[in-house]
């Protein structure tokens, strides 16, 4: 698939630039020397950047789902929920965190997950914040970002192709582009 050229409003990023992005981002953390015991994503957003960051750092990953972006297929932004509980395998979320999601658009989500781990977990020292993508009307800047976007585009990442398909359409969906 031809990824659409990218303009003022709108980024285009195809999974190779996805995936580039998030490595070029791990790099710039590690190269700041600050050191993480673990990384707290934010799903969904942060659930992949979250992934490739444990893995490379080597170190535990805990998940709080956040959502604020439902109607319209995601694009059409409304009350923020933050999830109860952080999911981890074991031990509880402590020490120095990295908390890591692709974006910080209006600051909304991260302002209030930043407040949240600090009223509500006592045990966590230190919290820093990575994006790949901030934009300049982010109310707040998170400590690592990759790009700084002016414009404010809207961002087309990779995964969103299937915020619009349903399991009844796989079958189809699973036979675009073979050859006959």
């Amino acid at each position: 698939m031809n990824t659409p050229v990218s303009t003022d409003k709108d980024l285009w990023v195809s999974w190779e630039a996805y995936h580039r992005s998030i490595e070029r981002l791990a790099l710039k953390v590690h190269e700041s020397g600050w050191q993480f015991d673990q990384v707290l994503c934010l799903a969904r957003g942060g659930l992949r950047p979250g992934d490739i960051f444990s893995r490379i750092f080597d170190v535990p990953l805990a998940i709080l789902s956040t959502s604020s972006y439902r109607a319209e297929a995601g694009t059409v932004q409304g009350d923020l929920d933050i999830g109860k509980y952080i999911s981890m395998t074991k031990g509880a979320l402590q020490g120095r965190v990295l908390v890591v999601d692709d974006l910080v658009d209006s600051g909304v989500t991260l302002e209030k997950v930043l407040h949240h781990l600090k009223e509500n977990f006592s045990t966590v020292t230190e919290v820093k914040s990575a994006v790949i993508w901030y934009k300049a009307c982010s109310s707040i800047a998170p400590d690592f970002y990759l790009d700084y976007l002016e414009t404010n585009p809207w961002i087309h990442q990779p995964f969103e192709e299937y915020d619009s398909i349903r399991p009844h359409q796989l079958n189809a969906w699973l036979k675009k582009g073979e050859v006959a």
